[in-house]
């Protein structure tokens, strides 16, 4: 007699959705992602967040596998991905662990603000010269010797949201005859904070009248005199990014420390506003993550969890049929959004920008809550990675420089005004 053929268990789909689109280094790529995160991320995430600790073990297997270096140009030794390629592993990884993702993306978009970004630039031939031979240390020590940059953004301010210079300044000055820079500052949501090799700060060269375009990025040794960590991390979600207050006081640094050289990153934020969505795909990947927790609940395959299934209820199917079309929804932009970055993008282009990291950012939340009300009182429980991804998911729509709000704000006015266009004054 014939074997009766034992049903397939729910096999959770592709971050990209169909991965034959997708070249052979995204497939691979987002095939190590998957991997590190349903072998090493996932089973480590509550512990993590549970006790507000860093995933140091999550960064050596990063560091193993090459992932360090992902953006890092291939002439300097990295794997030389581009903008759409580490979205989707970013995406990927936070569907196991949503704090690895959020913070290996500070460590990322430094390598790609002085990789790829950088090479499209404005630079006299100097400027060029000089930043070719500053970022091959850079990329040397992500590379050869493993280390982990951040980026330490906000200040609590209007500069976070690109309304005013950095409070943060860097003076110049000569030590020994070399150039360099004392910086001053304070930073807070520093991710990596205690846990970076080198912050690659943002700050405003110290001069009479400086503004937005006086920028300059530093990659400020974690080791340097006068660079301490601060304060308590015992935050709603996200807790093991470990984002405490870092404060900077009169550290000297060499001009080799520039990511890029001084008021290139205001032309680089200007005209690649793409990275100013680079937190979303974190959030992309947790929205999958409760779509797939929610299935496999309802279909009684969660590891530990009694055979009971729940799926026969028409409610229970209802819910899930919303949760996939809002998925797919947040997953059609995603996709058009990371194909779309480039330099100098068009008015609509940037719209759309605006468009998906609001979109991402909320519905991560609403499939989140609606994965905690389709599943029931037993997806509270600590023990279930549910509650962990409904708090995570509550963060992303808080975080600068775009939160929902300035999304909006910003949508909405260019929905409405074209360049140069101003309103008389109502009383």
């Amino acid at each position: 007699m014939p074997t009766a053929e034992v049903p397939a268990g729910y096999r959770p789909g592709h971050i990209a959705g169909n991965p034959a689109r997708l070249t052979p280094q995204q497939r691979e790529l987002v095939g190590i992602a998957a991997a590190l995160g349903r072998e090493r991320f996932a089973p480590r995430a509550a512990a993590h967040d549970r006790d507000a600790t860093f995933p140091f073990d999550n960064y050596a297997d990063l560091r193993a596998a090459g992932l360090l270096g992902i953006c890092v140009p291939r002439e300097h030794g990295g794997l030389g991905a581009d903008f759409a390629t580490y979205v989707m592993v970013a995406a990927e990884i936070g569907r196991h662990c949503g704090a690895t993702a959020l913070s290996y993306n500070m460590h990322v978009c430094s390598t790609m603000w002085a990789g790829f970004i950088a090479d499209t630039l404005d630079m006299t031939p100097a400027q060029r010269d000089e930043h070719e031979r500053f970022r091959a240390e850079h990329f040397r020590r992500i590379v050869q010797d493993g280390k982990v940059y951040s980026q330490p953004f906000s200040e609590g301010g209007a500069a976070a949201a690109g309304k005013a210079p950095w409070g943060t300044l860097a003076r110049p000055e000569v030590r020994d005859g070399e150039p360099g820079y004392v910086v001053d500052g304070r930073k807070i949501f520093a991710s990596l904070a205690g846990a970076a090799d080198f912050y690659g700060v943002l700050c405003t060269v110290d001069r009479p009248s400086a503004t937005l375009r006086d920028s300059l990025y530093l990659a400020v040794p974690a080791d340097a005199p006068g660079v301490s960590v601060t304060g308590d991390w015992d935050p709603l979600g996200m807790r093991g990014t470990v984002s405490r207050t870092l404060l900077l006081e009169q550290v000297w640094v060499p001009a080799s420390a520039r990511l890029m050289p001084e008021g290139l990153y205001f032309q680089a934020a200007s005209r690649f506003p793409h990275m100013f969505a680079t937190l979303s795909p974190t959030y992309m990947g947790i929205a999958q993550a409760a779509y797939d927790f929610t299935v496999q609940y309802l279909r009684a395959e969660v590891p530990g969890m009694p055979p009971v299934r729940r799926r026969m209820y028409p409610t229970k199917q209802i819910a899930v049929a919303e949760m996939r079309v809002k998925l797919e929804q947040t997953r059609a932009l995603f996709l058009a959004n990371a194909l779309d970055a480039g330099v100098d993008p068009d008015k609509d282009t940037r719209m759309r920008i605006y468009a998906a990291h609001y979109t991402i950012m909320e519905n991560a939340q609403a499939l989140a809550a609606l994965a905690i009300r389709t599943c029931g009182g037993q997806s509270m429980l600590r023990s279930l990675p549910l509650e962990r991804l409904y708090r995570d998911s509550r963060c992303g729509s808080l975080m600068l420089p775009w939160t929902a709000e300035l999304c909006l704000d910003r949508l909405g006015r260019e929905c409405l005004y074209e360049s140069g266009e101003r309103d008389e004054e109502i009383e």
